[in-house]
């Protein structure tokens, strides 16, 4: 069994460096364009919260069981003050 797991942990650690140099970044990137898009939704459905009236009150109930998990996170990412080091990170 030590041969065996010798040349799975070679094969995977194989694996991974190629996921790091070819896939990471994408992913980086697919994941924080998915947060930005969840919040945007968030806020034309529930942006009265915010004072931001766009869709009636109507579809924002409809929607409301949805969105409930995330509106703490959505709420503090909206109010938190921004400058300009956030848009590097």
């Amino acid at each position: 069994m030590g041969e065996e797991g010798k040349k799975g942990g070679i094969f995977r650690a194989v694996k991974d460096f190629v996921y790091g140099v070819a896939a990471h970044d994408s992913a980086r990137f697919a994941l924080k364009t998915r947060a930005s898009m969840e919040h945007l939704f968030i806020l034309i459905t529930m942006g009265d919260m915010l004072g931001v009236p766009i869709l009636p009150p109507y579809y924002s109930l409809r929607l409301l069981p949805y969105v409930v998990p995330q509106i703490a996170t959505w709420k503090r990412r909206m109010l938190r003050e921004k400058d300009l080091t956030d848009g590097l990170a």
